[in-house]
């Protein structure tokens, strides 16, 4: 069997394009801004809060879910949703590294 695409890179970039994609819709953006507005673990407030269906946010959050940005806890029928610190640590690391690189590179 050949080698994927994704297997010519190294973790961290396939980790990177991983959250990248997911941060690529405009919703799940909205929702990431929402968990960080309300600062807290939230069940149903999200669909209320996006001109959405509630099937359309879910797929979102399961997206957001799946690169990590965000977790989920079980609360009697509902799941509660934060904000994963972890992985915008993974991204603040990777986005410093660049304006590091940035504004000292003499280029054009």
């Amino acid at each position: 069997m050949g080698a994927t695409k994704t297997d010519h890179f190294t973790d961290e970039q396939n980790k990177i394009a991983i959250i990248a994609k997911a941060l690529g819709h405009p919703a799940r953006v909205a929702i990431i801004e929402y968990l960080l507005k309300v600062d807290t673990c939230i069940c149903g407030d999200i669909v209320n809060e996006l001109p959405l269906a509630q099937a359309t946010v879910s797929q979102h959050l399961k997206e957001l879910k799946n690169a990590g940005l965000i977790k989920g806890n079980i609360e009697g029928t509902a799941i509660c949703y934060c904000i994963d610190e972890k992985t915008f640590e993974i991204l603040n690391e990777y986005f410093l590294k660049i304006i590091s690189r940035v504004t000292t590179q003499k280029c054009c």
